[in-house]
């Protein structure tokens, strides 16, 4: 038994590494996924094998029982829930898969020093009963406490990384689905107060170290890195989810590898290093992508009150244009190069199949057409992306504002769908809260096209005066249905 739970441990470490090499080229990503879930398979079937292999034949039905109706439970959520849920919350559920990862390194952790605290109960009842039957002096039930430092500070770890993360996940839920106002939210002493919170947590690391055996340390731990979760996200601001779910995805990685060395389990340790390697890297793509560090990102409260920019540029707003479809039309169908620019305004109006049609049939009217997708454009990694691949738009049509930015002026039409932040010309000033922050410049562009609801604001709670110049256009309303429109314009016209 314990023979086919390593070769299966193998076989599943070497299909996440796989995975994740596929996972990263759109043309392979669905084969990485489905690699990687095979792995998964295996590591769950390792593992029955390895607990019925440690049993040496003892093995009680019961556990079994267990395992499978754990995995039964587990199967019957996750396929519906992958099934049923719409592009524009996959954010939501991607921060929650991340709190649901730090909460399971949470329980093994706790389950592991459960269960030693029950073996020294065990012996320490056996003991006691040995000496009232010999009249024996007491022993001590700490000496069977089979936890060593290095054990002990994994558990730790498993513990204090997975509560942070779930409850810091379940924010970041919160936020990206409504639920939670997206502005960070500020106090006076904040981080005063969490830095007392992160030096009790760490006191508890060594009490823990020092006597595995004392339960009060654990409860105190769990309870605290539940409170600076939260104390960790809420001042985070929604235009900078992305960031905050990719370093979270990266904790729950630590989380699993540390409950890897707890329970001396190699698969987890590999897939938790994994984990938390592929969200440092993504974080730091992140922070590159908006030029800021993350520690500005973590502690800067972003957004939290609304701007006015300053510099020039804000202070001469003027009346916006206001554009509609059947005019776009026309400017549209002369032009010879547009680009599109997607954010979550496409996610929202679930345009991003009707941009698709739209693009093909402006490529057939000889238009030259690309997709400029910003790094932090959406609410998570890769969200637009992902959204233009369900739309089976080539990824060699997608580019990013470094390779278009050079040469905005060759471009005649820019349509900006949904997005904000990410071409916001007040980045390109100083003194303004985005100031020094990539954009994709089509304010450069011949003519612009604003594809959004209202003039309000972005994520990110500051004006755009983009709106505001000459060569740009307004089209207000639902993004799907205008670009619905220009689709039967085009078409009628043919």
């Amino acid at each position: 038994m314990q023979t086919i739970a390593t070769i299966l441990f193998l076989a599943a470490g070497v299909c996440f590494i796989m995975g994740l090499k596929l996972l990263g080229k759109q043309a392979t990503a669905r084969k990485g996924n489905f690699i990687s879930a095979a792995g998964m398979t295996m590591a769950a079937l390792g593992t029955l094998f390895s607990i019925i292999a440690g049993t040496e034949g003892e093995f009680e039905a019961g556990t079994l029982v267990w395992i499978f109706a754990g995995m039964v439970v587990g199967t019957a959520i996750g396929i519906p829930a992958a099934k049923l849920v719409k592009m524009t919350a996959m954010p939501e559920m991607v921060a929650l898969f991340n709190g649901f990862g730090g909460i399971a390194s949470l329980l093994v952790g706790w389950a592991e020093l459960q269960r030693h605290y029950d073996a020294a109960g065990a012996v320490a009842a056996a003991v006691e009963q040995l000496n009232e039957a010999v009249g024996a002096a007491g022993a001590h039930a700490d000496a069977a406490f089979g936890v060593g430092v290095s054990s002990a500070i994994s558990i730790f770890l498993a513990i204090f990384i997975g509560g942070v993360t779930f409850t810091g996940s379940v924010v970041a839920w919160g936020k990206l689905s409504g639920k939670i106002p997206s502005p960070p939210m500020l106090y006076p002493g904040q981080r005063v107060i969490n830095g007392i919170m992160l030096l009790g947590l760490i006191a508890c690391g060594v009490w823990i170290a020092v006597d595995p055996s004392a339960q009060a340390p654990l409860y105190i731990s769990i309870i605290l890195s539940f409170i600076l979760g939260v104390a960790f996200v809420i001042p985070i601001g929604g235009g900078d989810m992305p960031v905050v779910i990719s370093l979270l995805n990266s904790y729950s990685g630590l989380a699993a590898c540390a409950a890897g060395f707890a329970v001396n389990n190699v698969l987890l340790i590999i897939t938790g290093a994994l984990v938390g390697a592929s969200g440092i890297i993504l974080t730091r793509i992140m922070c590159l992508a908006m030029n800021r560090s993350l520690m500005n990102v973590l502690f800067s409260g972003f957004g939290a009150v609304e701007s006015g920019g300053g510099g020039k540029g804000s202070g001469e707003q003027k009346e916006a244009k206001i554009l509609t479809p059947d005019k776009a039309y026309y400017m549209l169908e002369a032009a010879q190069k547009v680009i599109f620019v997607p954010g979550y305004g496409m996610a929202v109006a679930q345009a991003q199949h009707a941009v698709k049609e739209l693009a093909t049939l402006m490529e057939a009217n000889g238009t030259e057409v690309l997709f400029v997708v910003h790094p932090v454009a959406g609410r998570m990694p890769g969200h637009m992306n992902v959204l233009l691949a369900e739309a089976d738009v080539p990824y060699e049509m997608l580019v990013g504002p470094e390779d278009i930015n050079p040469t905005m002026e060759s471009v005649d039409v820019a349509i900006v769908l949904g997005a904000n932040d990410v071409v916001n010309p007040l980045a390109l000033e100083e003194g303004t809260p985005i100031s020094g922050m990539p954009i994709v410049e089509v304010q450069r562009a011949k003519t612009v096209f604003t594809m959004k609801r209202t003039l309000g604001s972005g994520y990110a709670g500051i004006p755009n005066p983009l709106f505001y110049l000459d060569n740009n256009y307004m089209v207000l309303g639902d993004a799907k249905a205008t670009l619905q429109a220009l689709i039967d314009e085009y078409k009628s016209d043919s």
